[in-house]
């Protein structure tokens, strides 16, 4: 499968040869991963089903990994995270901002016209991540990837062309940032998980979504509502994602498992993440064009329209960034940087 020829290639031979010269495995351990989405959607299926492979692989199966989509464990998508913690599941994967204001760093990524790429962004996020976050906003787990993913845009009933058109719509959002772009347009932010946008549009309970076209063919989106507005140059924005562990469960593992869960996650893993739902963005644009659907597509130039609307976001962003002791312009300036010299 090229999804997992990939993954393959991630592995440098230095982790392998880690992994190789620790001898014998420990005694196999079952471990449980949860996530909110059916497990055919992009991200289990072409992302975290690969990494499970990979993860059995080079722990020789001493480790299995038993894959639970759509929620099956029980809980909400907001309440991933803490199941990790509790040990409720094993590993999880879930939106950062899904619980609004926990991870702050984080939202750097997720700041209007911020990201122009998601395997940038995806190597900037881990970086900054794994170098400042892993023993304040994430102490409580063991993070095994972070990622973003492609451009984030408008599905709505009505067209959207300039920011006036939102003006009393009732969109979801998927995060506080987003939540907050939507009330500086004039639209009404409606909080709720993706696998809730399906049901929530053909009742009439929102007028719209943001979410990037990747996810569009799982939730049927293309099919109720026809209209779709997408950015030139960089993304309105993006959602970012994280991948962790129990730490009890990461403990338990011998360290030759450990060196094996490792060579599979990180940096690499990470930016793998963040170009497989980029790529995927492509196949379902492609659905809507089919279908006839309306898609209006924002200039880079025409988009200064929206910057006008949105810059205020980001001055407040680094006000409330400051409360909590946090440099928010050294962040932008830090993941700028990451940004630009990712590929160099």
């Amino acid at each position: 499968m090229t999804t997992r020829r990939t993954m393959i290639g991630l592995l440098g031979g230095a982790a392998m040869a880690a992994i190789s010269a620790g001898g014998a495995f420990a005694q196999e351990v079952n471990l449980k991963m949860h996530g909110f989405l059916p497990l055919g959607a992009t991200i289990p299926a072409q992302i975290i089903q690969p990494w499970i492979d990979q993860v059995e692989e080079n722990s020789n199966g001493s480790i299995q990994i038993e894959h639970f989509g759509a929620m099956a464990l029980g809980g909400t998508p907001p309440e991933l995270f803490d199941q990790v913690v509790d040990g409720v599941t094993d590993i999880a994967w879930t939106v950062i901002g899904y619980t609004p204001g926990r991870f702050p760093s984080t939202e750097v990524m997720e700041l209007p016209f911020m990201v122009s790429d998601a395997r940038s962004a995806s190597s900037a996020l881990w970086q900054i991540t794994e170098g400042q976050l892993m023993d304040t906003e994430f102490k409580d787990v063991k993070v095994l990837g972070t990622w973003v993913h492609g451009p984030g845009m408008f599905h709505t009933a009505d067209p959207v062309e300039v920011p006036s058109d939102l003006e009393g719509m009732k969109i979801r959002g998927g995060s506080r940032m987003v939540n907050q772009l939507l009330e500086a347009t004039g639209a009404t932010p409606v909080g709720m998980p993706v696998p809730a946008v399906p049901e929530a549009l053909s009742k009439g309970v929102i007028d719209g979504t943001t979410i990037p076209w990747e996810v569009t063919g799982t939730l049927k989106v293309p099919e109720l509502v026809t209209n779709h507005t997408e950015f030139d140059g960089p993304a309105l924005y993006v959602l970012t994602f994280v991948m962790a562990m129990n730490k009890d469960t990461w403990n338990s593992l011998s360290a030759e498992q450990q060196a094996a869960v490792e060579a599979a996650s990180g940096l690499q893993f990470s930016i793998f993440a963040g170009g497989t739902q980029e790529d995927a963005d492509a196949p379902a644009r492609a659905v809507a064009v089919e279908l006839g659907n309306n898609i209006i597509t924002v200039s880079e130039e025409d988009a200064a329209k929206w910057a006008e609307v949105v810059n205020p976001i980001i001055d407040g962003w680094k006000v409330d960034m400051e409360t909590r002791g946090i440099d928010g312009q050294a962040l932008i300036d830090q993941a700028n940087d990451l940004m630009a010299a990712y590929g160099n």
